[in-house]
Parts: structure tokens; C-alpha cells; sequence
């Protein structure tokens, strides 16, 4: 690629390249540590664009059961392929 064309990219870039470059915010962490709730397993991750805020983590073989339950007028729902062990637990109003 020539100079002339990485300018024409940079001064006019595709949609994806746009796109991208606002996704740079800096304020996302590149890593996190998931930590188990109930044993306190640990494990660093790239968090996913997509995990909303967890209120409990688990491992997936912990049964729900051993977590606190859900508050009065809060639902529940998980949240499978946290890491490679856990599962994200989300308790929120209907």
C-alpha cells in the first residue's frame, strides 16, 4: 500500500474502520478477573462487548441454589459461556 493510499484511508476510511476506531475509548478494561461467588474460583478474561453486568458469577457446576436468592420483585436469568467456567447470573425488574 502506498503512502497516498494509507492517507486516503485514514482521511476517508470505510465504515468498519470508522466504526472501529470509536470503539477506542480507552475506558473498557482489556482484562478482568471473574471470581466465583460461591468457592471463589479465579480466572483473568477478556470481557466480551456483550456481558451485561452480572450480579453473581458462578461456576457452572455450582447449582443456583447455593447463590442468595432473587430479591421480591426481581426475576432471574443466566447467562452461559462467562470465561471458560462460569456463568453469569442477572437479577432484574421485569
Amino acid at each position: 500500500m502506498s503512502e497516498q493510499e494509507l492517507a486516503e484511508i485514514d482521511a476517508n476510511p470505510p465504515a468498519w474502520l470508522a466504526q472501529s476506531r470509536a470503539n477506542r475509548t480507552g475506558t473498557k478494561p482489556v482484562w478482568v478477573q471473574l471470581t466465583c461467588d460461591v468457592c471463589g474460583f479465579t480466572e483473568d478474561a477478556r470481557p466480551k462487548k456483550w456481558w451485561p453486568k452480572f450480579t453473581y458469577l458462578s461456576c457452572d457446576h455450582h447449582g443456583i441454589d447455593e447463590l442468595p436468592p432473587a430479591r421480591a420483585g426481581l426475576y432471574r436469568s443466566e447467562v452461559d459461556g462467562i470465561g471458560s467456567r462460569f456463568v453469569g447470573i442477572i437479577d432484574a425488574r421485569p
